[in-house]
């Protein structure tokens, strides 16, 4: 009597979960095992023996051959019980038949998922040998060598499905966790390319119109303005190319100072006077992933403000505040206040809550846009 070897196959252990046992053609290999079920035949030189334990031998195949083919986990629990059951039926008059049990208990470990549930069954399969050994007169040193390789075949192939399960969740995890990166970096280049290419377009069409307008008026005095627009758009169009290839190699802005300076020339060419508190060169001091993210508020804010807010005046202040946050505050007087956040205030939603910050926004006589970052602790130290 011999037992096949550990890791015979697997079995997905929920509904839910994939499939980590996979049927191949290597599967069939440890069907070897069964050539003991035939000596006994082969000793009893009996036509009829043989004929009775080949019909045996042929469910049982069906049996395994369905087995390393069905993904229903429901009928490969019917199929172990079956296992198990020709087992039953032959060993008292086939030693060899306790190639069955042993077959029925290599699978089932990566059936059933709980161990003690495992360890019942097991133990439940055992006892029917052993009460099928007394009540059947059969063989104790075979049936004990039976019970033995259940126990360690079926205790083996435990560790073995704990194993596989363990493989399983984690290539389940790291594929999960490259699904989300993927989705993360689609959204922040979706958000890059809207800061940088809806401020650059907004002011080109800006800058268009206002040529266009100039030229259409007519007189001579007209031309050297129209002229100078029209150069602002291809020096616009080109700052955008530059800022677009800067977002695909990951680069996010070009600093608050630059940005600022920026805003000014955009606003200006709206006619919207800027008035920042303080200057520039006395703001806090940020991190770069401060300065980053109110780089890019602020470019939205302009935008927003260049696009929508028909307003004639803007004014922003960056200040601490004594509850320890970074606050930039940017209002204008515009007449159309924000109704609804669409991509460009959403992103910045994101970036900002993203550093444990908030957002909020006000629209009463113009529209009120306060961001406010927390102070990390080495800057609180350094002030």
């Amino acid at each position: 009597m011999a037992t096949p070897p550990t890791c015979i196959n697997e079995i997905k252990e929920d509904r839910n979960a994939p499939n980590i046992g996979t049927q191949s053609r290597s599967g069939y290999i440890w069907l070897a095992y069964s050539v003991f079920f035939f000596l006994e035949p082969a000793m009893r030189h009996s036509t009829r023996f043989w004929l009775e334990m080949l019909a045996i031998y042929a469910v049982f195949l069906a049996t395994y051959i369905t087995y390393m083919n069905v993904r229903s986990i429901r009928v490969r629990y019917v199929l172990l019980g079956v296992f198990y059951l020709i087992g039953l039926l032959t060993f008292p008059f086939n030693g060899g038949a306790s190639s069955f049990f042993v077959y029925a208990a290599a699978f089932l470990p990566f059936a059933i998922e709980s161990t003690t549930l495992f360890g019942w069954i097991l133990a439940v399969q055992c006892i029917g040998v052993a009460v099928e050994t007394w009540s059947f007169h059969v063989n104790p040193i075979g049936a004990t060598a039976t019970v033995f390789f259940i126990l360690v075949v079926g205790i083996s192939n435990a560790f073995i499905a704990k194993q596989k399960r363990t493989d399983a969740r984690l290539r389940a995890a790291q594929q999960e966790n490259v699904q989300l990166a993927a989705v993360a970096e689609r959204e922040r280049i979706a958000r890059d390319l809207h800061d940088v290419l809806g401020h650059t377009l907004s002011v080109i069409v800006l800058k268009a119109e206002l040529a266009k307008r100039l030229m259409q008026e007519g007189p001579a005095q007209n031309i050297p303005r129209a002229a100078q627009e029209l150069a602002d758009v291809e020096s616009t169009a080109r700052t955008a190319l530059a800022e677009v290839r800067e977002a695909i190699g990951g680069y996010r802005a070009r600093g608050l100072t630059a940005e600022l300076a920026h805003a000014r020339q955009t606003l200006d060419s709206a006619g919207v006077t800027l008035l920042w508190q303080p200057p520039p060169a006395d703001a806090p001091p940020l991190s770069a992933t401060e300065e980053t993210v109110l780089s890019l508020s602020v470019r939205e804010a302009v935008t927003n403000i260049v696009r929508h807010a028909e307003a004639t005046r803007c004014t922003m202040r960056l200040t601490p505040t004594p509850e320890g946050f970074h606050a930039l505050l940017v209002e204008d007087d515009g007449r159309h206040p924000i109704q609804q956040e669409g991509n460009g205030l959403r992103g910045m939603r994101e970036r900002v809550t993203s550093l444990g910050g908030r957002i909020s926004i006000r629209s009463e006589q113009g529209t009120q846009l306060l961001i406010e970052l927390p102070i990390t602790v080495s800057q609180k130290v350094t002030a």
